[in-house]
Formats: C-alpha cells, structure tokens, sequence
C-alpha cells in the first residue's frame, strides 16, 4: 500500500500567521498558505483548497487514461480543471462543491461512451471517494 506525506510548518496566530506546505516526496515542492489568502485571492500563495483541487485534476486524469485504457482506447490528451469551492459553516470552513471540468481527445469513441467513461471514472478516482459527502459535478466533453 502507498501512503503520501506532507508536512505544514505554521507560525503565528491564525489571520496574521503564515505557514509553509512541503509535500514530502520530493522536498523540494513548497508552497506558502496564509489565512486570509485562503478565503480571499491566492495572491502568491496556496490554500488547502487549491491543492485538494490539484489533487482532484491529476487523479481524475489519470483515472480516466486507466478507464479508457481497459476499454481498449487510448487517450491523446486529456485536460482536466477542478475548482474547489470554500463558504463559512458551522462557525468554521467548509468544502461546497468541487466543479470539474474535463476535454480529451479520445480517437474511436462516441460521445455517449466517453461520458460514461467519464463518469465512471469520476466515481471510482480515489481522491473524488475522499471527497464524499461534497457535492462533485462533472462536465466532460471530447475535444477535437
């Protein structure tokens, strides 16, 4: 089983504090996070929220060239864009939505195939099942 590790160093209160995300693996992939960045612009900063987004878009694609592959197609490229929506709840933060959006160029299939493919590839994508309980939309389209 593979695990994946990161490492936040937080200094500071809460809106005046500043932290740095390291993503363990490679150690040298750093991103700073503030507080007021996160639920403002990400004006040269990152947020939680971004990088669950990040990790929503290259699970997805990765998913899908796997699901496509098992049908016996083979993807040229796909793109793929995830904005995570962040809102007030509860007197805390909480995750709204997750809107997905997906273009590939897939030779050999139709576009009610690729949409089942896609979808199918949507709901079994490992970071998409971290993520239950949000709602997660998905609008996928073949390119070319």
């Amino acid at each position: 089983m593979a695990s994946r590790d990161s490492t936040t160093n937080w200094k500071g209160g809460l809106n005046s504090g500043t932290g740095v995300v390291t993503l363990d693996s490679s150690g040298s992939a750093r991103f700073e996070v503030t507080f007021p960045r996160r639920i403002g612009e990400p004006e040269g900063t990152t947020s939680p929220e971004e990088l669950i987004a990040a990790a929503q878009s290259s699970c997805l694609a990765m998913n899908l060239a796997g699901t496509l592959e098992k049908e016996g197609l083979t993807p040229n490229t796909i793109d793929v864009s995830a904005r995570v929506t962040v809102g007030p709840s509860n007197g805390g933060l909480s995750i709204d939505t997750v809107a997905i959006t997906l273009s590939a160029e897939v030779a050999g299939v139709d576009e009610d195939t690729f949409a089942r493919l896609a979808q199918q590839a949507k709901d079994t994508c490992p970071v998409s099942n971290a993520l239950a309980g949000t709602t997660i939309t998905l609008d996928a389209r073949l390119a070319g």
